[in-house]
């Protein structure tokens, strides 16, 4: 997708409207989804726990779970005892509440994940190849359809709609990954969340692979405790997202977080492409592709249809050379975005298996250590809550997102214009 162009949500996720007057049914709109994000980042609450955390009147809080009991989003835990008085009530979102399907498009496969409203997957189906969009339109609607039929009557109703992750110019930077380029140039020129719209007449919400596994990240991971971070996905290409005041920001053209063609010296490794340029980019030195052509260097099938721990074992030092590049690569960018932003937490997750992920965050912190200013502190680096299931579950959570999250939008003139 061109991302100067506008997806089919973005007026929905606009950003820099000005505040204006709202009237009390969208603040009430807007309060029954701070109770919400509140129950999902805090955990089982009382309605006097929730009255206190969010601000409202304990008799407004009451009537607003009482809505949301009755729509199937909120249920009753069970009691709390101990204090004075009677026993609370401890409520909590029900699972059952709400459901939607998420589809990350990679360079190399296809995930369709279902989850429910507390972000279990449910269902999952992975096509590992990325056909032209004809085939990829034919496969998702087959795939969709049998989730669909699987879910049942009662609870299809409560689908809120479809995301899609996918990297935004699939199309470029070609030569720099090895890739074909007939094959995903076509990719620039389809509109999928316009071809989904049509053959599942649901509501469907595009988003930069990056940005979506950072929404993931800050509604069923670290952004339940952190309101701001830069987030980090090491998988065949590297992405990032930012989150900053408990929302996941866009940018300009959707691409706040691409750290993938940020600058970077370039690599010592035989293996590296080679431009003869005094830069290169992130994802030519971050990325599984680039283990991948360090691996092929030595005579080794390292694709991403192999077990590549497996592999680490057998050949340990290929692997070992391509950590300190890549992590004297990310150091400098890390550093560039922390510095940029004054943020103190990097989250970072990856299709790597979780014990060489770890090694690669340990490492970093090294580099990143050793690198710092002079009076600044390194960031904290955190292992992402998600692992390879990020960019899929980051697809499903964009419907719940715009549904239940309280976007400030919500309080805004022009939404009121579009309710």
């Amino acid at each position: 997708m061109d991302p100067s162009r506008n997806g089919p949500n973005d007026e929905r996720l606009s950003q820099g409207v000005s505040p204006k007057g709202s009237n009390l049914v969208l603040v009430g709109d807007f309060n029954e989804r701070v109770i919400l994000s509140t129950l999902r980042r805090h955990g089982p609450a009382s309605k006097a726990d929730l009255s206190r955390l969010v601000g409202l009147t304990s008799n407004a809080a009451g009537m607003i779970v009482k809505k949301l009991e009755s729509g199937g989003l909120v249920r009753t835990r069970g009691k709390r005892y101990g204090g004075r008085g009677q026993p609370a009530t401890v409520l909590e979102l029900n699972p059952d509440g709400a459901y939607s399907i998420g589809v990350r498009v990679d360079r190399t496969k296809i995930e369709t994940v279902l989850v429910d409203l507390c972000g279990t997957v449910l269902d999952r189906r992975t096509l590992h190849r990325l056909p032209m969009p004809a085939g990829a339109t034919n496969y998702l609607a087959d795939t969709i359809g049998k989730i669909r039929d699987a879910l049942g009557e009662t609870r299809k109703a409560r689908l809120k709609g479809i995301g899609v992750a996918i990297p935004y110019n699939l199309g470029s930077w070609l030569r720099e990954l090895d890739l074909p380029a007939r094959k995903f140039r076509v990719w620039d020129r389809f509109d999928i969340g316009r071809e989904l719209v049509r053959i599942t007449g649901l509501p469907v919400f595009v988003e930069n692979d990056g940005n979506a596994a950072a929404a993931a990240e800050l509604i069923y991971g670290h952004g339940r405790q952190l309101a701001n971070f830069l987030y980090l996905f090491v998988g065949p290409v590297i992405g990032g997202g930012l989150v900053l005041g408990s929302d996941y920001q866009r940018g300009e053209t959707s691409n706040a977080g691409d750290v993938a063609v940020m600058p970077v010296g370039p690599s010592r490794l035989a293996s590296s492409f080679a431009t003869g340029a005094a830069r290169t980019f992130l994802m030519t030195r971050a990325s599984l592709h680039a283990l991948e052509r360090h691996y092929a260097h030595h005579g080794i099938n390292a694709s991403t249809d192999h077990d590549i721990e497996e592999i680490v074992v057998r050949s340990p030092a290929a692997f070992d050379e391509w950590l300190e590049d890549a992590c004297d690569a990310l150091s400098m960018s890390v550093l560039t975005s922390v510095h940029l932003l004054d943020i103190g937490h990097v989250v970072i997750d990856s299709d790597l298996p979780g014990a060489l992920l770890v090694r690669l965050i340990d490492r970093l912190g090294q580099v990143i250590s050793a690198n710092i200013a002079e009076s600044r502190r390194p960031p904290t680096l955190l292992q992402g809550s998600l692992g390879c299931d990020a960019g899929a579950v980051g697809a499903a959570s964009l419907p719940l997102h715009m549904t239940y999250h309280p976007l400030p939008a919500l309080l805004t003139s022009k939404t009121s214009e579009r309710a």
